[in-house]
């Protein structure tokens, strides 16, 4: 296929005007002008029979821009179809062909995407712009081409439909970013005494309703100790961390809770520069707490005061200049970033395309280093152009190493709040899928959410972006959220709580039996967190699914509770944490905890997971309970006997049933013995002698024994 440069100009200045008119104006009998229908299709989801390359997908046909387009394959025949997202309408499609364009083609409508009837044809069609005045009703329109007029495939540069619908007035995108957004400039006064009112409500609200986003303009601000509480989020609105300079600390400690720092979940730091105040700052965390496009002018403290328990946690696309003291973190994984070097290691610490990490090393010190990551990109985020705020949003990369930031400006595209529904306590489900159909992208102000109906995330390369650990509870047993078979969707930045009514999942990333290629433009989900119980009752049969292939999941905590409000083996019922049916699914910092049966149930091909962390359900009753056939216990991150390729780097689970300690689990982690089905650095641990591994994986591994909380571990498998 020609590039879009060796192609003669699109449209002379008559054929653009004609164009226009034809857009703007329908003539009646009597000569009478009147506008036009309404553009449906702008924006809305696409799909295609193919696509000719990762740069031309369905979605380039209908983003309203005429230099991007939709290409196929060279053959036929092939399709391109628009989802309205509801039952329209149409009076008028309009095609902008590219060079290679259809010579027969029809116009089909559908009302559910499988059934088609034509509402026009051509054999004899000429290319360019054609505009077609067509009847009927449909959700989707689809372009059946069967006869190519080149040597090349299909090629639009926009494919237009217009008509009516009764969806009501459409919604505003952006606005205000609501109650619970705090911005920051460095003129503002009382900045400390505001971090500080802040946190003395939020330094102990576990399983409390507030939600708070603290975002600090690009600038220089002396002096500050902001200490980070549950569900509290702060972050500078640079396009890069050294935008925004803090002269002081963003501090994590556990006081609180004794010193014991076990606890300090949900809360994150985010594309800032900080010059710590006596050269190390603290950052004393444990699950569901990311330290993500932080400059720390110095060290970083993982540990609380008194170096006291901690079960962290992760940092990804960092610049730490000195030293990352791990002390007593029982396990860390560090991505694409930069660090001055190392400190200790208690079982797992896992490094993937960190510049200045530790030698491969484990189990003696516990490091399992790559040298890159396979396939990475960093988590969209608020930033402030000039005064108008817009999202970033970062571009693929593969075998990254580093920063994505430390070599110039970021790779990636911004979008304008203005394609942004913003949403704010009180608005309804309905509403916001209202907006994802209207095209919109959802930006999540700090709140709790109850949704009566499922979130629809149906269109290609749509944003969900939360701020201030926005929390979705589903009501009456529906899935919180479900992601269509389209590429490139960016899920980000919050909670999913069950809610008491059993959900089948909280939620889904594609349908069941999807086949499609997402290579490309692979759907991310990072920083989305699933909780089960803890804030009260809440039930579900899976937290999380990802049907989609090549999905990346960087950074979740999948959590049923085993502490808070409604908790107990039956009372917050999750039998799975997460399941992967997808082909080519990468997850990078998977944390999965407590789940009845399999933590992980991975039954796609060729995935990989690089840090796995767990610990299985402390509060089974019996051995009974947990029995799985023959086998005792479940593993916890169990892949299917049908696979044939799968491969995992440091990973780690922790048994600890307090209930009844004569609990034994027969291993960790189960998988078939096939050539191409790999691990490497694996560990099993008996947290004080509460339950007993037989073995690591499979019969593989030696046992745990006693209350000594030392590690069994396993280098290579097979």
């Amino acid at each position: 296929m020609p590039r879009l440069s060796d192609h003669p100009p699109r449209l002379s200045v008559a054929a653009l005007a004609a164009a226009l008119v034809a857009a703007l104006l329908v003539l009646l009998p009597g000569g009478t002008a009147q506008a036009a229908p309404v553009l449906l299709s702008q924006g809305r989801p696409a799909t295609a029979s193919s696509q000719e390359n990762g740069a031309t997908p369905a979605s380039a046909a209908v983003d309203g821009d005429n230099a991007s387009r939709w290409s196929s394959q060279f053959a036929d025949p092939q399709w391109i179809q628009v989802d309205l997202g509801a039952p329209a309408q149409v009076s008028q499609v309009v095609l902008h062909w590219e060079t290679a364009y259809a010579r027969a083609y029809r116009i089909e409508l559908s009302d559910d995407g499988t059934h088609w009837s034509a509402a026009y044809s051509t054999s004899t069609a000429t290319g360019g712009v054609r505009t077609h005045d067509i009847t009927g009703t449909a959700r989707y329109v689809r372009v059946y081409g069967t006869q190519r007029a080149t040597q090349w495939g299909y090629s639009l540069y926009e494919f237009q439909v217009y008509g009516t619908t009764d969806a009501g007035p459409a919604l505003p995108g952006g606005g205000d970013l609501g109650p619970n957004v705090i911005v920051f400039d460095p003129s503002t006064p009382g900045i400390q005494a505001r971090l500080d009112e802040v946190f003395r409500q939020q330094e102990s609200a576990q399983f409390g309703a507030g939600r708070y986003q603290f975002l600090f303009k690009p600038g220089t601000y002396n002096g500050l100790n902001a200490q980070i509480g549950f569900y509290t989020s702060i972050s500078g609105l640079g396009l890069s961390p050294d935008d925004t300079t803090i002269n002081g600390d963003v501090t994590v400690d556990a006081g609180w809770f004794g010193g014991n720092a076990t606890q300090n979940f949900w809360r994150s730091a985010e594309n800032l520069a900080l010059n710590p105040v006596n050269g190390t700052d603290r950052w004393a965390v444990s699950q569901a707490a990311p330290f993500r496009r932080m400059h720390v002018k110095g060290g970083l403290n993982l540990a609380p005061d008194g170096f006291g328990w901690a079960s962290g946690g992760y940092i990804a696309d960092s610049k730490i200049d000195g030293q990352v003291g791990n002390y007593s973190q029982q396990q860390w994984y560090t991505r694409d970033s930069a660090i001055g070097s190392w400190g200790n290691g208690v079982w797992n610490q896992v490094f993937s395309g960190v510049q200045g990490a530790p030698a491969q090393s484990f189990p003696n010190p516990p490091y399992t280093t790559l040298d890159s990551t396979p396939v990475s990109r960093e988590k969209p985020f608020l930033y402030l152009d000039g005064t108008e705020y817009k999202v970033f949003v970062p571009a693929k990369r593969v075998n990254a190493r580093g920063t994505s930031w430390g070599n110039g400006a970021p790779q990636g595209s911004s979008l304008p709040l203005s394609r942004f529904y913003v949403v704010k306590p009180g608005t309804t489900a309905a509403t916001m899928n209202q907006a994802l159909a209207q095209g919109l992208h959802l930006l999540f102000t700090p709140g709790v959410y109850h949704v009566d109906q499922t979130l629809r995330v149906n269109r290609a390369d749509t944003v969900v972006l939360g701020l201030g650990l926005a929390t979705i509870v589903p009501d009456n047993g529906v899935t919180a959220m479900k992601v269509a078979d389209v590429d490139g969707v960016r899920l980000a930045g919050f909670l999913i709580d069950a809610g008491p009514v059993d959900s089948p999942s909280l939620l889904e990333v594609g349908p069941a039996g999807t086949t499609t290629d997402h290579a490309a433009n692979p759907t991310t989900v990072q920083d989305v967190f699933v909780r089960v119980g803890g804030a009260g009752a809440g039930r579900t049969d899976v937290g999380m699914v990802i049907n989609n292939h090549d999905t990346i999941v960087d950074h979740t905590w999948i959590w049923r509770a085993d502490h808070g409000d409604g908790v107990g083996w039956e009372t917050n019922r999750a039998d799975y944490g997460f399941r992967v049916n997808g082909d080519d699914v990468l997850a990078t910092g998977l944390f999965v905890e407590h789940f009845n049966k399999y933590d992980v149930q991975w039954n796609g091909e060729r995935g990989r997971t690089v840090f796995f962390q767990n610990e299985k359900a402390y509060d089974a009753p019996n051995q009974a309970a947990i029995q799985n056939g023959a086998t005792k216990g479940y593993a916890a991150y169990k892949v299917a006997d049908s696979v044939t390729a799968h491969e995992g780097w440091g990973l780690g689970s922790y048994c600890f049933y307090n209930v009844d300690p004569t609990i034994r689990q027969d291993h960790g982690f189960q998988a078939p013995v096939k050539p191409g089905v790999r691990f490497h650095d694996l560990l099993v641990v008996s947290l004080g002698g509460k339950g007993q591994y037989e073995h690591v994986i499979n019969t593989t591994g030696a046992p745990t024994s006693g209350t000594s909380t030392t590690p069994s571990t396993v280098v290579s498998f097979p």
